[in-house]
């Protein structure tokens, strides 16, 4: 059973950062594609940014510009670098890693909060 564990949540404030890491139980180059989801109280889960195997990333309107993904080969890790948070990116944000098989592993979250 493959598993994905999320970890860098907090509390921060707004303008703050944070950094979100995504570490799968199995090998990264198993991924064709891994990316960051978030869903907010009361809203559908959203996409936040995407990075595929060949290094192409694509990043929801709301974040281009503040966040960053990406990935540590060595580590077997991705990264989501949240700058200039806002509070409206409080959110529960998940992992998603699709193998090439087109099978879906997620994550069980890491709450964000921002907040002054």
């Amino acid at each position: 059973q493959v598993q994905l564990v999320e970890s860098g949540g907090g509390l921060v404030q707004p303008g703050g950062s944070l950094r979100l890491s995504c570490a799968p139980s199995g090998s990264i180059f198993s991924f064709s594609i891994m990316g960051w989801y978030r869903q907010a109280p009361g809203k559908e889960r959203e996409l936040v940014a995407t990075l595929t195997s060949g290094d192409k990333t694509n990043y929801a309107v709301s974040v281009k510009g503040r966040f960053t993904i990406s990935r540590d080969n060595t580590k077997n890790t991705v990264y989501l670098q949240m700058n200039s948070l806002k509070p409206e990116d409080t959110a529960v944000y998940y992992c998603n890693g699709r193998y090439y098989n087109g099978i879906d592993y997620w994550g069980k979250g890491t709450l964000v909060t921002v907040s002054s």
